[in-house]
């Protein structure tokens, strides 16, 4: 597992991202100590297909909220926005 200085972090967080989904793992250092991992995600769990497909998303509401938001304000805070 390779190391990354967490300074150098912010300028290579696209490329370690990109090499990670191809399996690669990294150790992030902060003041010369590991802080947290960067590992991929296991493919069965990446391909969990369309968010439209999921049958609970879009599903009609069980209940009243009392915070103001519409089912539709809350699908968002859950699933983020579909294009």
């Amino acid at each position: 597992m390779q190391t990354i200085d967490a300074e150098t972090l912010p300028g290579e967080l696209q490329q370690l991202f990109e090499r990670a989904h191809h399996g690669e793992q990294f150790t992030i250092l902060h003041h010369h100590r590991p802080i947290c991992q960067i590992v991929p995600i296991a493919r069965s769990e990446r391909e969990l297909g369309r968010l439209e497909d999921d049958p609970l998303y879009g599903a009609p509401a069980l209940g009243r909220t009392t915070d103001g938001k519409t089912a539709a304000d809350h699908d968002a805070i859950l699933y983020g926005a579909v294009p």
